[in-house]
């Protein structure tokens, strides 16, 4: 391994559009609502809480991933845990 593979390693750079697994949990900010219930965006990528509290929105919140769609960067997901609520 060369220096500057040493040096690079670990390196990764942010995406606009991250992926998720279901099932992976994650710390967010709820940022909107909809019709259909609110939504956290990371990013360019968009994930809808259809059973989330309506109160929740500007809050920060841990939500486990319960579907994730790779090429249109949506997905569902569920509030796991309130970690900061200011509303």
């Amino acid at each position: 391994m060369s220096r500057l593979d040493k040096f690079l390693a670990g390196l990764r750079f942010r995406s606009s559009t991250p992926s998720f697994e279901v099932g992976d949990e994650v710390p967010a900010f709820v940022t909107g609502r909809t019709d259909d219930g609110l939504l956290v965006r990371v990013g360019d990528t968009v994930l809808e809480l259809p059973d989330a509290d309506q109160s929740l929105v500007d809050a920060k919140v841990t939500i486990e991933i319960e579907s994730f769609d790779e090429s249109t960067h949506r997905g569902t997901a569920r509030v796991v845990e309130v970690l900061q609520n200011e509303g």
